[in-house]
């Protein structure tokens, strides 16, 4: 069954744990949940889940937890982190799903801002972290850790391992066996459940209040949508902060009750995906570019045939998604054995969110059999709320919004472009501390956005565009997007990340970084000799790479959205500088600042700009680089010269 039949009804159980208890009591001995361990995959069935919730619930109401309080959770995805915030919400408390890689000025901000009293740890990189940080966060009672490899050197008294919380739980229910019970009882549909960052593109993130019966209520509308079963594999890999990720590895999981699988390390998630075989995935935009570039490079290696076979295949599944088939020949010499080594095979349905992803991605993907479709949503609208229909897919689209949802444009221009507003029954309560905010973005019952775009008129699909704030005109006149060009660019495997430059400027330019795996492999395969990121993206051979690369991107282009000039950048762009949000959005405001003299220098008609920085490193350690950048100028007059020497 996939019809609302199938799933828990979110009306009677309106909360996350009240879901949990009923699966547990329906079918305890099915599989919620496995994790990979030391090469092995250990299952963990709805009993087991519950009762570690249960464990970990009463051992925090032990600690002095309470209704109304919220606990915080930091680390890679695992079942802990799901446990934990269940039991948070099992005594009426909020969650609060905090980056693992982020650095400790924003941890102690959210930690402040959101008053955590608890907070559940992954092991002790993230313990060390937070114990920096205890004297900035006077509102932690407690760090609870999960992985104890490590921790013998502490005697804080603050600290304490998931057992030894698990006992202080098992105590609590042996004079009280009905606390944990009373506690889930009173919990109510309307209580805030989920504190969940904002993307936070232009400063400090905010925390949307997301209610558990109407988080719930959307998910199942989203299931109506892209249908799921109790016998679907789910893989979590994207971070468990963000509200997609809330959206499939918890939620829907719970109400649908699909196995959610947790790999061993993020360097074997391919690996990992391919022994599961999943149903369905959740990448973000980042990700499906980072496979496909993988593949990409990965026929580099390959022998001339291969790389014949390949090229044949790509054009056959290409020629045939055109006229909306399927090409069994391209299956056959192709697809069928490149989708069983990603672990593709079984996919039923696959999605990106978070961003953007350029048409040409899209394409690569589908032409190769991957059911894969754009949603859109947002943090304050419990994540997506729109999404292509698995027989209605529109590479320049997000689909149409759900059974649930209202999307319209204000103030459209005579192109049908505005602001995309939105409303749904997964609405949020508002911005956590922050009415001010609450009352800028949240407008008569409608969530302005800040996109721009418009509904296609053949097909009724919702076109976005770009931030409003980010669309850009050149002094000539011409109005772009960047963030089109920049996904155009890379669908490149060897662009990593691209920054489109050209506002109030005579044309467009892009600083450019390089990916360096398959940028160095790339040179190693022609002995070009290098020692670093830095080295390597100001050679000759890949400024002429990268030039044939941004030509082939031009050429798609109209005249005047076509990129003039580049420049390698040193380095990647990263979020611990701030330059990238965590869900890998560029923050072009910190660009302009930070990169403001290396942007004139391009536009200054300089052929280079003297660099001398300080690289900070996520383990705090600093690198000096001191180098000169060249400016690359674009000419169609250099494209027979640039692919002689790229190749």
């Amino acid at each position: 069954m996939t019809g609302d039949s199938a799933y828990a009804d979110v009306a009677v159980h309106d909360t996350f744990p009240k879901v949990l208890a009923h699966n547990a009591r329906t079918w305890p001995d099915a599989v919620a949940m496995r994790e990979k361990e030391f090469g092995i995959w250990n299952a963990f069935t709805w009993a087991d889940y519950q009762r570690q919730v249960r464990s970990m619930a009463l051992g925090m109401y032990s600690l002095g937890v309470r209704r109304g309080q919220c606990v915080a959770l930091i680390g890679d995805n695992r079942p802990e982190w799901v446990w934990g915030e269940i039991a948070a919400h099992a005594l009426g408390c909020m969650s609060l799903g905090i980056y693992q890689d982020s650095m400790g000025d924003e941890v102690s901000y959210l930690i402040n801002y959101a008053n955590a009293k608890l907070i559940v740890a992954e092991d002790e990189e993230q313990v060390d972290k937070l114990l920096e940080l205890i004297e900035q966060t006077p509102c932690v009672m407690r760090i609870v850790f999960c992985d104890p490899r490590g921790m013998r050197k502490y005697d804080d008294p603050r600290v304490i391992g998931l057992d030894a919380l698990c006992r202080l739980g098992a105590e609590v229910e042996r004079e009280d066996p009905e606390l944990y019970g009373r506690e889930v009882a009173a919990g109510r549909g309307d209580d805030v459940a989920v504190l969940c960052t904002t993307s936070g593109t232009t400063a400090r993130p905010k925390l949307a209040m997301l209610q558990a019966g109407a988080f719930l209520s959307h998910c199942l509308a989203y299931l109506r949508r892209d249908p799921k079963r109790p016998s679907d594999n789910y893989v979590s890999v994207l971070p468990l902060p963000w509200i997609m990720e809330q959206v499939y590895a918890v939620a829907q999981a719970l109400i649908a009750r699909v196995c959610v699988n947790f790999v061993e390390d993020q360097e074997t998630m391919m690996a990992d995906l391919r022994e599961i075989g999943p149903s369905f995935v959740l990448l973000a935009p980042r990700a499906w570019e980072g496979v496909a570039a993988d593949v990409r490079a990965r026929m580099m290696d390959a022998t001339p045939f291969k790389r014949m076979m390949f090229d044949l295949g790509m054009k056959l599944g290409g020629e045939a998604l055109r006229r909306g088939r399927r090409s069994r020949l391209a299956d056959a010499i192709l697809f069928r054995a490149l989708k069983d080594r990603l672990g593709f095979t079984y996919l039923t349905s696959a999605a990106t969110g978070g961003a953007a992803l350029g048409p040409e991605t899209f394409r690569f993907f589908l032409a190769m059999g991957v059911p894969l479709r754009q949603l859109y949503g947002q943090t304050e609208l419990a994540g997506a709320y729109t999404i292509h229909a698995a027989d209605d897919v529109d590479f320049d689209t997000v689909g149409t919004p759900f059974d649930n949802s209202e999307v319209r444009i204000e103030n459209p221009d005579e192109n049908g472009v505005g602001e995309i507003v939105s409303r749904s029954s997964g609405m949020f309560s508002g911005f956590y501390g922050n009415e001010e905010a609450t009352r800028a973005e949240f407008r008569d019952g409608w969530m302005h956005t800040g996109d721009a775009g418009y509904f296609k008129p053949e097909n009724g699909h919702l076109v976005v565009i770009d931030r409003i704030k980010d669309i850009a005109t050149t002094s000539t006149g011409a109005r772009f997007s960047p963030m089109f060009i920049e996904n155009k660019l890379k669908f490149s495997p060897f662009i990593a990340e691209a920054v489109i430059l050209g506002h109030g400027r005579p044309y467009l330019a892009a600083i450019v970084c390089i990916r360096f795996s398959i940028a160095a492999k790339w040179a190693e395969q022609r002995r070009i000799s290098f020692t670093n990121y830095t080295n390597l993206s100001g050679r000759d051979e890949v400024y002429a790479l990268l030039r044939k690369e941004i030509l082939d991107v031009n050429a798609t282009l109209p005249e005047a959205h076509r990129i003039r000039k580049f420049l390698l950048l040193y380095k990647e762009l990263d979020p611990d500088d701030g330059e990238l949000t965590r869900t890998r959005k560029v923050r072009r405001g910190v660009i302009n600042e930070k990169y403001g003299e290396i942007i004139d220098a391009i536009y200054a008609g300089r052929d280079a700009v003297h660099v001398d920085a300080t690289i900070t490193f996520q383990d705090g350690t600093r690198s000096r680089v001191v180098t000169d950048l060249r400016v690359e100028t674009v000419l169609a007059a250099d494209a027979a010269g640039a692919r002689q020497a790229a190749e």
